[in-house]
């Protein structure tokens, strides 16, 4: 699984607030990915893949992860809760922030361009039950994704100090713009195929 904003996101929260906290940034992103394919299931595919829906999706979703970069380097050292310590952010908080992260164009792109392409394939043959066997792949998958990052980031966060966390959280919002950066690249290259 590649590493993307989400996953970015998870560490994030993982190493402020622990394993249940990283989850559920998780959980708000399969939250997104199950209606993605229920939408895909439904023909959404062929619409998002098309290139003018495409461009504005690139640089909005270009924004949206460098807002969320800077905001995650500006406020690197707030909301650090160290193991054993009580965790004061509420458990919806990160959940509404695997929402945001999954909802952000980008990841719809991302969703259209790679898992799209699979499940598409499989739809345009005609069979349903193989549609919904490779999308309970992909969605198991990504579950044990989230489960087994969160569970090394969880076991390596007792190890850590406030400033080491402080640390890993800029890294973080670096990589967002980064993601930001190549999605504006994106945009860039799309903009040249229609000279």
């Amino acid at each position: 699984m590649p590493v993307g904003a989400i996953t970015v996101e998870m560490t994030k929260q993982g190493l402020k607030n622990g394993f249940m906290h990283g989850w559920a940034v998780g959980l708000g992103g399969m939250t997104v990915d199950v209606v993605l394919v229920f939408a895909l299931y439904m023909g959404l595919a062929s619409i998002l893949a098309m290139p003018l829906i495409q461009l504005p999706m690139w640089i909005i979703g270009a924004g949206f992860l460098f807002l969320l970069g800077l905001d995650s380097i500006k406020n690197a050292d707030q909301d650090i809760t160290l193991a054993g310590e009580k965790v004061t952010k509420s458990f919806f908080t990160s959940y509404r922030n695997g929402l945001l992260v999954a909802i952000s164009p980008g990841n719809l792109v991302f969703w259209v361009n790679v898992f799209g392409v699979v499940l598409a394939k499989s739809y345009d043959k005609g069979e349903s039950a193989s549609f919904l066997v490779i999308a309970a792949g992909i969605l198991s998958g990504i579950l044990l994704h989230d489960i087994g990052l969160m569970t090394i980031v969880s076991v390596t966060r007792k190890a850590m100090s406030r400033k080491m966390i402080k640390t890993l959280t800029m890294i973080s919002g670096m990589l967002l713009i980064g993601f930001a950066g190549y999605f504006i690249y994106e945009f860039i290259q799309g903009i040249k195929m229609y000279r």
